[in-house]
């Protein structure tokens, strides 16, 4: 099945919409780079000549704002063509103020230099793309179709054929049936090849634009630590806000009607001790409900189990309260850092609570241990599985929170045979 897919595609290769857009990119890159190449060359001369005057400043500024409005038709061009989409660099200049500090950041820029670079290490490339691309196509096709119009030359010329050579009184033609055929089969061959030539040209021209036209990795980290940042601030905030409905509609709204109830009881004291009795009493059982609210709002922001006995103490206690069985497993040389600390205990607790919930599982394991550099969790269940982080459920919330501290979140739950969620945390100490 997979040998009969790879010889179709093949043999579609020549006439796919795919090959046709790369074709039409390297028919296209010629020109364009020209205009580039002689554009930046002419202006980074110009400018580097005049810099022993003030004029060299703004001619190297607007060179490079050009340079940086080509990289805008390449991207486009390699995201209509190729099918890559590069990122946009970050704005060079953003937030300053007056005209020669929006231009010192311009000559600062590692973003702009390199979209120069590409300007002019591109055209060589482009000139022996088109030429090797242009060749091998329009050789193949040629070559291809020759027996459809070989008749051209001995019914409108005077040749019986495609002469290939001279040499003196001796020409060669392409004209008798062995060799018409044997032009077809090359032809063919050169068809069927040049697709995949012009791919790797291609590859080549992808990693050019995304190397040299797209952000850096520098400036790819710091867009994630900021959307990463966004995340903590936003989950911070949701917790906060459940901390204080917790404590608004639970344990504050008990101590008020506790505190009531002790007010009656003083006045009923003299009057009716054996009912003041009655209501210390039911004082009292409120105050013990009070304190066990308390005591879950405590653990549900860190627990004190995990500060003094670390991971595998915290997780048995978490396991304990599922609704199913629970197998903890924990093998670790020492303890991570606090936070990640912290964040395996919740990663687990809040699975545990999917388990409990939504798997209608029989039985689950919680397995941690230290590969490397990292923290691995992984929590199985045999239940229903068909678990989604996708669809909105707390599993996306949990992908968001391990995101931002350089984690990973895998899940695996096939519809009717159970879950498998494995987290991974950068461990530090």
């Amino acid at each position: 099945m997979g040998e009969g897919k790879g010889i179709t595609s093949v043999l579609r290769a020549p006439v796919a919409a795919r090959t046709w857009r790369e074709f039409g990119y390297l028919l296209i890159g010629l020109p364009l780079s020209g205009v580039y190449f002689c554009l930046a060359v002419t202006g980074v001369s110009v400018g580097a000549g005049l810099l022993i005057t003030f004029v060299g400043v703004p001619v190297l500024f607007g060179v490079l704002a050009m340079c940086r409005g080509f990289g805008h038709v390449e991207r486009a061009r390699t995201r209509s063509l190729l099918g890559v989409a590069v990122a946009t660099p970050a704005p060079v200049g953003a937030g300053k103020s007056g005209a020669m500090a929006t231009m010192g950041a311009m000559l600062r820029s590692g973003s702009a230099w390199r979209h120069v670079l590409y300007s002019v290490v591109h055209f060589p490339w482009a000139v022996f793309t088109f030429s090797l691309a242009l060749t091998l196509w329009a050789t193949g096709w040629a070559s291809l179709l020759y027996p459809l119009y070989f008749w051209v030359f001995p019914a409108f010329t005077n040749q019986p054929g495609l002469q290939l050579f001279q040499n003196g009184d001796y020409s060669f033609y392409l004209d008798a049936p062995l060799s018409i055929a044997g032009t077809c089969l090359m032809g063919a061959a050169l068809t069927l090849a040049t697709p995949w030539v012009i791919r790797a040209l291609t590859s080549v021209d992808r990693l050019l634009v995304t190397s040299l036209l797209g952000p850096s990795r520098l400036d790819s980290r710091v867009r994630e630590l900021e959307s990463d940042r966004g995340v903590v601030v936003d989950t911070a905030a949701a917790d906060l806000r459940r901390i204080e409905r917790d404590l608004h509609d639970g344990a504050q709204a008990r101590l008020v009607a506790l505190a009531m109830d002790l007010g009656l009881a003083k006045e009923k004291m003299t009057e009716d001790p054996r009912a003041a009795s009655r209501m210390v009493d039911e004082a009292h059982g409120e105050v013990k409900l009070a304190l066990r609210e308390l005591r879950d709002l405590a653990r549900g922001i860190h627990p004190a189990v995990l500060t003094d006995r670390g991971l595998d103490a915290a997780l048995s206690s978490v396991a304990s309260r599922c609704v199913v069985p629970v197998k903890v497993s924990v093998d670790l040389p020492a303890r991570p850092a606090a936070a990640i600390e912290g964040i395996a205990y919740f990663t687990v607790s809040e699975l545990l609570q999917n388990v409990s919930k939504h798997a209608r599982a029989r039985t689950a394991s919680v397995d941690v241990w230290r590969s490397g550099g990292r923290l691995l969790i992984q929590v199985a269940d045999d239940g229903r599985g068909g678990a989604d982080p996708a669809g909105g459920s707390g599993l996306a919330g949990l992908t968001e929170r391990l995101d931002a501290v350089d984690g990973v979140l895998l899940v695996d739950s096939p519809a009717g045979a159970g879950t498998t969620v494995t987290a991974e945390l950068p461990w530090r100490d």
